[in-house]
């Protein structure tokens, strides 16, 4: 890792990226870890998914989040941690009504921050859905496509 300081406004290397409808800044990027800023607008949300060979955690700074684990929902304000173990399915919802700030991040780094990079301002579900795939991470399909 290399020493220094990423401002608050910077993302590494000037990143930043629209991912589904949400802005991630990048702070952090090596083999062992990957963390970024999120700021989440009202009634956004990520659809349930699985990272198979990442932990994920989120730390929340400004606002209120839902973590879906299936049927079981659990609220976290902020300064709280929510843990998504690798290999649960898990959906990350912002139902305040409020802006919600965070920080994300996952160990090992493996192919996300690739995948945010190609995922930058695609809207098409499908299409999010085949490159998300390519890049392990497994989104599930929604309820009444079962």
């Amino acid at each position: 890792m290399d020493k220094g300081v990423t401002k608050a406004s910077d993302g590494l290397n000037g990143h930043s990226w629209n991912v589904v409808g949400h802005t991630y800044v990048p702070k952090l990027h090596t083999d062992e870890a990957f963390v970024w800023h999120a700021t989440l607008p009202a009634d956004t949300f990520v659809p349930p998914h699985i990272h198979p060979h990442q932990d994920e955690w989120i730390y929340v700074i400004e606002g209120s989040l839902e973590v879906e684990f299936m049927q079981d929902v659990h609220k976290a304000s902020a300064g709280d941690t929510i843990r998504m173990p690798r290999g649960e399915a898990h959906g990350i919802f912002n139902r305040s009504g409020k802006t919600v700030t965070c920080i994300f991040g996952v160990a090992p780094s493996r192919r996300l921050y690739d995948l945010f990079t190609q995922l930058d301002g695609v809207t098409d579900p499908a299409e999010l859905t085949r490159i998300s795939a390519l890049h392990e991470v497994d989104f599930l399909p929604p309820p009444d496509a079962a």
